[in-house]
């Protein structure tokens, strides 16, 4: 069976996702930074938080607080597409990213297209542009459970 393309970011794919996972973390991640967001579904909004400046092993020994402080019901994950959809090697990392959130975390984890997200964020001013950043992509998850 042939791979799907990629969703749009403009048109989120509607996922399915159990009704009773209301709050999900959220991360843009980076090599050595990666941005975390919080949010859960009845508001539908995301909250930045402090931006993981880690690489490696060190980078989980920070997820792995985040998740035992926000006790989250689901991590999302934005995953980086060329403009056409095409995949490219960041692609390829944050998906190994989310294997390894899934088997050291036991959590689910949902995929997000996250093209453009750094870009919006930086237009948009922001300080931290990777927990912005991790603000959209989640956000643009909890739209997409409408």
């Amino acid at each position: 069976m042939p791979d799907a393309p990629a969703p749009s970011a403009s048109s989120p794919v509607p996922v399915a996702v159990p009704a009773h996972f209301q709050t999900f973390l959220a991360f843009d991640f980076g090599l050595k930074r990666t941005g975390v967001a919080s949010g859960n579904r009845l508001l539908s909004t995301a909250t930045p938080q402090a931006t993981i400046k880690a690489e490696g092993d060190a980078r989980f020994v920070q997820v792995e607080a985040r998740i035992k402080e926000w006790q989250p019901d689901a991590l999302v994950i934005g995953v980086p597409y060329h403009p056409d959809g095409a995949p490219h090697e960041n692609t390829r990392r944050a998906q190994k990213f989310a294997r390894q959130l899934r088997g050291r975390f036991n959590l689910q984890v949902f995929e997000v297209d996250e093209r453009y997200s750094t870009t919006e964020a930086l237009s948009s001013g922001a300080r931290d542009a990777d927990a912005a950043s991790a603000c959209i992509i989640l956000e643009q998850f909890l739209r997409s459970l409408a």
